[in-house]
């Protein structure tokens, strides 16, 4: 349907007016070059007329009161009269416009799109360009039963289509639809603002649900459109109380503002005047409640409550910079610009050579510490010397923090229960075309959250950290030079017991790369990382190179387009659920092979053998395989393209194509970088040692008492400093450690005590290698291939074929071989000799105490030992060599019985140096 353009008038308006109009900045809200906190209330209706029957002089009035209460923004719920708009205007008002129209029934099925669209555009016209216009909301709490009805898609297509008539009728202006909980599964990713109307009288939960409404929102700013208590039914105080913990919530959680519910006890809905519920601030004849006196003190707080507290942290920023002259003077200029009474700002000038640290010094009060070029995360640690605060702040050099960045962080730290504290990154809305499509690419800097409020691993571009913590893990590892740094730091926080917290508020614009070129240099240097991460915890590595996140990523890019299509929403019996949520199974290991790396190996391997149909017509069966490999990287990178999200109207065609060539590309970037540095599927960590791949059984007798979980966790540790990729068994597992050899085979290890009185036990335990699928299915393939050749007489191919099927056997059984000699010398060597008797005779009959210097015999029941692994530990077998017991000595209480090694003399072995652990984290 043709629609007629703004008028002229309009159009004259909205020129001047568009540099004054609010604007979206990340998670926040700018308004004439600084950010907006909306502190707001809904006004009206007053009558079932369609111009909301407000008064000329009612309002003044009511505006004036408004102003002078700190409310800088109204919610109405019909277009308003541009008279109206003027007034707000002149007492420094901005203005939510409602559009109305009934969402109460299934307007889809009577036709109605097409005139609902109609009326939406003729109530903007009159708004179109107007300074006050904070914001349209094109929508407001479509009843539940109407969209489970029509169906979630056609719901948010057609949401989607009014938003877009929006855009048309007032360019430039934000566009928003108000949701509640019991649709927030809406995606709406079209729209400047997530807007949420929430009533929740506990402070608990309401905080709770604002940190899920945060990961919703993503990184849009969150508005709430609606909140309140009704004073009528909970008493006065009751109402003023709990505005105030609301709206202190709200500003805590970062929301980019609230409205609260209502100005005024008089309001209209349905044709019919309210009477029985009273949420006003001021009576219906506009007498003031406690509750106005409430709202008035919350929002004179700016910002966080926690940034003003006499108890306040002293923070220290440390901003690395490697030729960064670019963008420095942004970064500082937004750090210095903190909104937080006691921080520091120190400049890390990494062997710079443009004149970064020039630029720094430039600034007041700013740092700077030269260093040579070491690498980021020693740049970090030179920060951390440096630092005197107890919190250390860490941003990059192309990022400008919020100003309410450091308070929000405080915030977090007050409750004492966390480490380190991160919060979102999201690129700034004036980045350049290329920089839009990387922001919207895979690879980039993304937050992975185990819960709403809590983190498994926080980007360096915005991380603030304990510095007692810090220290006491030592600091960042020097050897990631690039990146990485920041998720060693995470995981060795977790694995010593300390939490990261998420803080949605604690926001920075982080730029993305400006260059195609400089993208891809960016996820080499990722791969590389990748590879150093994995040598140093290989079991948070899969067999084929890839983390195993518990939790779930956050982001841009990948993160945020993948399996879409399986999402089911929870609608509760029979739809009445309150809180209908959006639910998804992880993404499988079919789901996520388009986004390895190495699917670009398994592509190139494929090739090869549809190559080899040359030689024999049969294999050219891989033929179909290798175009649905080709096909799935397209359909990967369509669905990129497609879900790519830009900044209103500067959404195009070469945007998105090019969003789809990064998705392509960066696999192939990161691959290069993983390769470079080891990081492949035949990869292999750990000690090199061998073993007949056959199951063993071994008994040791031992004297001290130790309980089976100390045990395991001994030899487990012991596994980790070799670097061995371990795992624990589950709850469920006959096992309990599992060793990877590499891609094909692995061993496992079962342990069973017996108890003997006396704190004496027999500890028994199994290890036994095992192929794993990749191990038999691909031997097992190529043998049936070689088959198939040899009888159609491809005698070339069963020649090819062949020798592939002995090379992968072969190296199934040498992986399952190394995997459990690995085990059998850590076995070995892993707890000091002085804490076993050997002598001790092994269970069975009661046996005499012998005499000193009587001999007895003792043999294992193990035929095969493992391979000797240099120095024999004190798990080692009962030896048959005699021994005599040796005298208790004057220095200790406690006689300590060692069997002597074969060849060695009783009583002159000196005791066992501990091997040298090479690997340690």
């Amino acid at each position: 349907m043709q629609q007629s353009p703004p008028s002229d008038a309009t159009t004259e308006r909205a020129a001047p007016a568009a540099a004054q109009r609010p604007i979206v900045r990340g998670k926040g809200i700018f308004h004439r070059g600084r950010k907006l906190q909306v502190r707001g209330v809904t006004y009206g209706p007053f009558s079932s007329r369609h111009d909301g029957g407000f008064d000329p002089h009612t309002a003044a009035l009511d505006f004036s009161r408004m102003a002078a209460t700190g409310i800088n923004a109204i919610r109405l719920y019909v277009p308003p009269e541009p008279w109206l708009l003027d007034l707000a205007q002149s007492h420094g008002l901005l203005v939510m416009v409602g559009i109305p129209w009934e969402q109460h029934i299934a307007f889809l099925d009577t036709g109605a799109a097409e005139q609902i669209e109609q009326s939406l555009r003729q109530a903007i016209a009159p708004c179109a360009g107007h300074p006050a216009v904070l914001c349209y909301a094109i929508g407001n709490e479509i009843p539940a039963s109407i969209v489970r009805w029509h169906g979630r898609s056609r719901i948010e297509r057609f949401l989607a289509r009014l938003g877009d008539a929006a855009r048309e009728m007032d360019p430039g202006a934000l566009i928003a639809y108000v949701n509640f909980p019991p649709t927030e599964y809406l995606r709406l990713s079209t729209f400047d603002l997530v807007a949420f109307n929430v009533y929740l009288e506990r402070r608990d939960q309401l905080e709770g649900y604002l940190a899920r409404l945060q990961n919703i929102a993503d990184d849009r700013p969150l508005l709430i459109a609606e909140l309140g208590l009704d004073s009528r039914r909970n008493g006065l105080e009751q109402q003023a109380q709990s505005l105030s913990w609301q709206l202190e919530s709200c500003a805590s959680a970062g929301c980019a503002g609230t409205f609260v519910f209502a100005w005024t006890d008089e309001w209209h809905r349905g044709g019919a005047e309210i009477l029985d519920w009273d949420f006003g601030l001021t009576t219906r004849a506009r007498e003031p409640k406690p509750s106005l006196a409430a709202v008035a003190q919350a929002f004179a707080e700016d910002g966080p409550a926690t940034a003003d507290a006499p108890e306040t942290p002293r923070m220290s920023v440390v901003i690395c910079t490697y030729n960064g002259a670019a963008t420095l003077r942004g970064c500082l200029e937004a750090v210095l610009a903190q909104d937080y009474p006691r921080y520091e700002v120190i400049v890390v000038s990494d062997g710079s050579s443009d004149g970064s640290a020039g630029i720094a010094a430039e600034y007041p009060g700013v740092t700077v510490v030269e260093t040579p070029n070491r690498g980021l995360a020693a740049a970090r640690n030179s920060g951390m010397e440096a630092a005197g605060g107890e919190i250390i702040a860490y941003t990059d050099d192309d990022a400008e923090p919020d100003p309410y960045w450091l308070g929000h962080l405080a915030q977090s730290f007050a409750s004492g229960e966390h480490a380190a504290v991160g919060g979102p990154n999201v690129p700034p809305p004036d980045s350049t075309a290329v920089a839009q499509c990387v922001a919207n690419a895979p690879g980039g800097p993304a937050h992975v959250l185990l819960a709403d409020r809590e983190a498994e691993h926080i980007p360096g571009c915005n991380m603030a950290i304990e510095k007692s913590a810090l220290e006491a893990i030592g600091g960042f590892d020097p050897q990631f030079r690039a990146a990485g740094d920041d998720v060693d730091v995470c995981w060795r926080l977790l694995d010593s017991g300390r939490r990261i917290a998420f803080n949605p508020g604690a926001v920075v614009l982080h730029h993305r790369r400006a260059t195609v070129r400089g993208y891809l240099t960016q996820q080499q240097a990722y791969g590389r990382a990748e590879a150093l991460l994995e040598r140093k915890y290989p079991e948070r590595y899969s067999a084929a190179g890839h983390v195993s996140w518990q939790g779930r990523l956050y982001g841009n890019g990948a993160a945020q387009h993948r399996g879409g299509w399986r999402w089911r929403v929870y609608y509760g019996g029979w739809g009445t659920a309150f809180y209908q949520s959006l639910y998804g199974p992880r993404n499988t290991l079919l789901e996520s092979l388009p986004l390895m790396p190495e699917w670009y190996m398994a592509i190139a391997v494929l090739a090869v053998i549809a190559a080899l149909g040359a030689l024999w017509t049969p294999l050219l069966a891989a033929v179909p395989l290798l175009l649905g490999a080709v096909f799935a990287l397209g359909v990967d990178a369509a669905l990129g393209a497609t879900r790519a999200r830009f900044p209103a109207g500067t959404s195009s065609l070469r945007k998105r194509a090019l969003t789809g060539l990064l998705y392509l590309a960066q696999p192939l970037a990161r691959l290069q970088g993983r390769l470079a540095f080891g990081l492949t599927p035949w990869r292999h960590r750990g000690p090199r040692a061998l073993a007949l791949p056959v199951r063993r059984r071994r008994q040791f007798w031992c004297e001290q008492w130790q309980g089976t979980e100390e045990r395991v966790r001994s030899l487990m540790g012991a596994l980790h400093r070799e670097g061995v990729a371990v795992r624990s068994g589950g709850d469920w597992d006959r096992w309990d450690l599992q060793v990877r050899g590499g891609l094909l085979g692995i061993a496992r290890l079962r342990l069973a005590i017996e108890e003997h009185g006396g704190g004496r036990q027999l500890v028994r335990v199994a290890v036994w290698p095992r192929p794993l699928a990749a191990g038999v299915s691909l031997p097992g393939l190529a043998i049936l291939l070689t088959a198939l050749a040899v009888l159609s007489g491809g005698g070339a191919a069963a020649i090819v074929l062949a020798t592939l099927a002995v090379l992968l056997s072969a190296r199934t059984l040498y992986e399952c071989g190394l995997a459990a000699a690995i085990l059998g010398r850590v076995l070995k060597a892993d707890v000091p000799d002085e804490h076993i008797d050997q002598s001790a005779p092994l269970p069975g009959p009661p046996l005499p105490v012998p005499r000193q210097g009587a001999e007895r015999e003792e043999a294992s029941e193990v035929a095969e030992p493992f391979p000797s692994a240099g120095t024999p530990g004190p798990w080692s077998e009962p030896s048959s060599t005699p021994v005599r017991e040796p005298r208790p000595s004057p220095a200790s209480s406690r006689t300590v019985t060692r069997m002597p090694r074969a060849g060695e003399a009783a009583g002159t072995h000196e005791p066992a140096r501990q091997p040298e652990r090479s690997g340690s984290r």
